[in-house]
């Protein structure tokens, strides 16, 4: 059984990938997506339950995470916030619960971290 299901919200294709490898290598369910739409779509749906989040932060055409992290927070699973736009999103990430990961962060230990986020309930 894995160790924990866990959402990746990522636009860089090879950033997602790494991610999703780490998680594995982890022993964890990796639900990999790249955009808003979608990741609203797997909380939303019938598929794996998520336990936690990583999310990017800025995801290109002017999105942003803020509507999967407040959905996460509105079913209380923890996520961190994984980005490269600090100083560009601050007011953002002030008013989101996450967990900030700055990039470039190593993808093993955004997954351990996320880990523990779900380990301390948020």
């Amino acid at each position: 059984m894995a160790q924990a299901t866990i959402l990746l919200l990522e636009d860089e294709p090879f950033i997602l990938m790494d991610l999703e490898m780490a998680a594995e290598d982890l022993n964890c369910q990796p639900v990999p997506t790249s955009n808003v739409n979608s990741a609203l779509q797997i909380l939303k749906g019938s598929g794996p339950i998520i336990e936690v989040g990583v999310l990017d932060v800025s995801l290109g055409n002017g999105q942003t995470c803020e509507p999967v992290a407040r959905e996460l927070e509105r079913r209380n699973i923890p996520y961190i916030l994984h980005s490269g736009n600090l100083d560009r999103h601050n007011e953002l990430l002030r008013d989101l619960a996450g967990k900030l990961v700055p990039k470039p962060s190593s993808s093993d230990l955004v997954i351990k971290i996320a880990l523990e986020q779900l380990a301390l309930g948020g």
